[in-house]
């Protein structure tokens, strides 16, 4: 009966829905597709700085390719003949010519290419801060070592490709950005000159640099980029996102909003926001006029010459650094260039690549982490932060030392001084103020658990006196106080049975780095539910059936 019922229907499957039903019974697509759909991204602005970071991208994407349609990378000379008055007849590359072409001539081009020039300074911002976010809050921890990894990686790509493209238009301010380069692939020792002929195809500066950078800038990073950004995102799906401690979120669950419609909702005004407002900086902010620098000659240098920000700590660096040089074998080693043009970025990637198993090491095997670390909880780790942004500022400062010498009418040799100073002086400063206002913050939490929230009301008290008066914290906000991870100093390989002592570098850092904390006023039944909280995927469930 039922196969005759079906014959008598009249609705047939369509070949499309036939196709979706054969490859769904085939893969688990419909299942999958459902649970991803409605995959929960808690509702916070510290998580949106990713997705700045992406749109950003988009932008890049979008008008990177309307650019490509007018510029030529072609380093030939010939006399300028556009539109631009002041510039006739005076010698330029065919590549510079056609970014004039572009921004006078090509109706919108100028709106484009400043556009795209101020996405990518925000791209490279976002980038930067989403690391910060992820740093300050331990959200690198097991078991996203490996996406922390990526995330270095696309800051590194997203470094070189903003370079290339500064480079590109072949004025006179990116040039002498081009000739800085120059100097430190040279400063690398024995092998610096054969790496400079290789990169720029001869004598610097060749004929083969912008073609070479501008494969590089539109091909080879922009596909690295896209494709370590697909990594990242899979990665955040499956370990799932990190959220903030409060009530209703533990170690083993996400509370937010479903992908579709809500967050879906958000995230799509927030992109038509960023847009916006980057459109509107394109339009009333001028940035990067080369037509004001005019062509790059070898001979010239441009005044007041600044590379964009993300770059600027190599400039303050190589402007602080002593003169000094030692010659080996026949070879000379130009340590003011070398050590703060090679040596200096190549440390501070590799701390960057190496700090979550750092952590790790200091505090031992330990379960998956999923919720967040208020910073002032991880005074340590926050105050190291710290002093590594106000030592970026202070690079970042010098790289400007002759602007600021104009501005304020100061000796260039003065600020050198101060800055050099100041390069070891404000981290040091920045460092212990941070870490003893962690604590100062961790004391501030624990005098409110025990006395409670001023309420702004004074009593009088029944001997004559006033009070003011004070009443419980929130639950929420005890709950956002007592739930944070505590490691504890390792003591490993120190039994008194032991003749020798072990892991004792080990152990001195992890007290330095663990030792100094408040301790929280909490209740057995307080102690037992934080725990209960903090406990990994796994660990809570087995925890329930023995009880």
């Amino acid at each position: 009966m039922a196969v005759s019922e079906e014959r008598r229907s009249p609705r047939r499957a369509g070949r499309g829905e036939r196709l979706v039903t054969a490859l769904d019974q085939r893969l688990p697509v419909a299942s999958a597709g459902r649970e991803f759909l409605r995959k929960s991204f808690p509702d916070h602005w510290s998580f949106l700085l990713g997705e700045l970071a992406l749109y950003s991208l988009l932008v890049l994407v979008l008008t990177g390719v309307y650019l490509t349609f007018f510029f030529h990378p072609d380093m030939t000379e010939a006399p300028y003949t556009g539109s631009y008055a002041p510039l006739h007849g005076t010698m330029t590359t065919e590549a510079y010519a056609s970014v004039l072409h572009i921004s006078f001539e090509v109706r919108g081009g100028l709106l484009v290419r400043q556009l795209h020039h101020w996405a990518s300074l925000v791209f490279v911002a976002a980038i930067g801060t989403h690391l910060l976010r992820i740093f300050f809050t331990g959200a690198f921890r097991r078991p996203r070592e490996v996406n922390w990894t990526v995330g270095v990686t696309l800051f590194l790509l997203a470094l070189l490709e903003g370079f290339c493209g500064y480079s590109l238009p072949d004025d006179l301010l990116s040039g002498t950005g081009l000739r800085t380069a120059q100097g430190i692939v040279l400063s690398v020792p024995v092998i610096g000159t054969y790496l400079s002929f290789f990169v720029f195809g001869g004598e610097f500066p060749g004929h083969d640099i912008i073609s070479r950078l501008y494969v590089v800038h539109i091909l080879l990073v922009p596909g690295l980029l896209l494709a370590l950004v697909g990594v990242h995102l899979t990665y955040v799906v499956v370990h799932k996102h990190t959220q903030w401690p409060r009530p209703g979120h533990t170690n083993r669950n996400v509370v937010g909003k479903p992908l579709v419609p809500q967050y879906t909702a958000k995230s799509a005004g927030l992109f038509l926001v960023l847009a916006g407002v980057l459109t509107l900086m394109s339009a009333l902010f001028q940035i990067n006029p080369v037509w004001a620098f005019g062509p790059y000659r070898a001979d010239h240098v441009s005044l007041d010459s600044q590379p964009d920000w993300y770059v600027g700590y190599l400039e303050g660096a190589q402007r602080l650094m002593p003169a000094a040089e030692t010659d080996v074998a026949g070879h000379t080693v130009a340590w003011d260039v070398f050590l703060p043009g090679v040596m200096l970025p190549a440390v501070l990637f590799l701390v960057l690549y190496g700090y979550p198993f750092f952590e790790r090491w200091l505090t031992g095997p330990g379960p998956e982490q999923h919720l967040c670390d208020r910073p002032r909880n991880q005074p340590t780790r926050t105050a190291l932060g710290a002093a590594a942004v106000s030592a970026y500022g202070v690079l970042l400062m010098s790289g400007g030392q002759d602007v600021l010498a104009y501005l304020f009418g100061l000796p260039v040799e003065l600020l050198t001084r101060t800055f050099r100073t100041a390069l070891f002086v404000v981290p040091f400063l920045v460092y212990h103020a941070t870490k003893r206002a962690c604590l100062g913050l961790q004391a501030a939490d624990r005098r409110r658990l025990l006395d409670g929230e001023a309420t702004g009301e004074v009593r009088r008290t029944a001997g004559g006196g006033y009070e003011e008066a004070y009443t419980l914290v929130s639950r929420e906000e005890a709950y956002r106080v007592l739930v944070r991870d505590t490691p504890r100093p390792r003591a490993e390989g120190t039994e008194a049975w032991r003749w020798f002592r072990r892991h004792r570098l080990r152990n001195a850092l992890s007290r330095w780095y663990f030792g100094r904390s408040v301790e929280m006023p909490a209740t057995g039944w307080e102690r037992r539910r934080v725990a209960h909280v903090r406990a990994a995927p796994g660990e809570a469930a087995e925890e329930g059936n023995g009880s």
